[in-house]
């Protein structure tokens, strides 16, 4: 620590060499194999330039999540597992320095006033920090990565996430510009399909993503603006919430309009965006079932603003065609359980028109869940498909 210059911005190769003359230099390393070392190397450049001992976890393609319990507890998820580390943090505050290193590279903030943030590392992996006074046993992180290599729907059919039949019919219905909500609880992969699905895109058109914490891998798109938004800070720099995003993006020229996620009243920002002429859309939300998604997104926008029930059940129903559906199965895979259309207002309600239902039919020996996504109706609404020239 006493050779590195913090007068000036070192490169990250300036430390590396301090890093080997200190080694060089130092008696009780001399007796220390090749592989002992580099391994030394590898944790001191780790705490002075990227993220500690959590940075080899973030560089193992089999994490899928790590949780920080504060200093002293560690979990990380391979294979829809969880399991319990060894390693810990060497203090609180070593664990706090790596938690501002993330956020303020993200131009995030978090103190004891404002105790919890959303983040992102550069590899795109979504961060959450929760800290003191709210997190009572010390800074709480959960890092989701996502895989280097974006999937494909290829990969989503050999994992039986889902059937050919419905993987060809999404893709005809991306091409065709309907406007596409996938729903589903946390860790059922609303965000991988949305990046698979968005490789249906057409190359030629300009998409606009919007996001609370940029993560979305949009792959094939030459005319791609991805906007995030920003929280209020310190410096007097201004909120910038979702639904300023999906206005400004109104005005950008935009073929589709992409949204990661939509949790408040953003959501009649993003339906409205549908309903008016931005089709080929597509967003995500939590919910435990498609119509249970559309009760959400009554209740979101109704956080917003005073609407009638029926003008809101009317807005959602014209804006959104298709709402495909995830869940997480008992033995830790995630599937497409559900894709309905809507179909319009019907006694005031909005009705769907069930097309695929993922149908259990039984369990093998080691645990894993038996069944398929069954064709359970045709598409009613099938002018966009006639006009995309896929029917006749």
């Amino acid at each position: 620590m006493s050779r590195v210059d913090y007068g000036r911005e070192m490169t990250d190769e300036e430390i590396q060499d301090i890093i080997e003359e200190v080694m060089f230099s130092e008696p009780g390393l001399q007796r220390c194999t090749i592989r002992q070392r580099q391994r030394l190397k590898k944790e001191l450049f780790d705490s002075l330039r990227r993220l500690d001992i959590l940075q080899m976890f973030v560089e193992d393609p089999t994490i899928t999540e790590i949780m920080i319990n504060g200093k002293d507890c560690m979990f990380v998820e391979r294979e829809g597992c969880l399991q319990k580390l060894d390693t810990c943090f060497e203090s609180v505050e070593k664990l706090q320095d790596v938690i501002q290193q993330i956020v303020a590279r993200c131009n995030r903030v978090v103190n004891e006033a404002s105790p919890i943030v959303d983040a992102r590392l550069e590899n795109g992996a979504r961060v959450n920090v929760v800290m003191n006074p709210v997190a009572l046993n010390g800074p709480i992180v959960t890092i989701r990565r996502f895989p280097q290599r974006p999937i494909t729907m290829e990969d989503l059919l050999r994992k039986n996430s889902v059937s050919t039949e419905a993987a060809e019919f999404l893709e005809k219905l991306v091409k065709a510009k309907y406007n596409i909500f996938i729903s589903g609880g946390t860790g059922s992969g609303k965000t991988t399909l949305l990046n698979v699905l968005s490789g249906f895109i057409p190359g030629d058109e300009r998409v606009i993503t919007i996001e609370d914490n940029a993560e979305l891998q949009l792959q094939g798109l030459n005319n791609l603006v991805r906007l995030e938004t920003r929280n209020k800070n310190a410096e007097n720099c201004q909120e910038i919430s979702m639904s300023d995003l999906i206005r400004a993006s109104l005005r950008m020229r935009p073929d589709r309009i992409v949204v990661g996620e939509v949790r408040g009243p953003e959501a009649m920002d993003m339906i409205q965006a549908m309903n008016t002429g931005h089709e080929g859309s597509m967003s995500t939300g939590h919910a435990n079932s498609a119509a249970d998604m559309l009760f959400r997104l009554e209740n979101m926008i109704l956080m917003g603003k005073e609407i009638p029930l029926g003008a809101i059940r009317q807005q959602i129903a014209s804006g959104i065609d298709v709402i495909v559906h995830l869940g997480r199965q008992r033995d830790k895979t995630r599937k497409v359980v559900e894709i309905a259309e809507l179909c319009g207002l019907e006694n005031g309600n909005i009705s769907l028109n069930p097309l695929f239902v993922f149908e259990e039919s039984g369990q093998r020996a080691d645990g894993a869940v038996l069944g398929s996504l069954k064709r359970k109706g045709e598409l009613y609404h099938r002018e966009k498909l006639r006009r995309a020239g896929i029917l006749p």
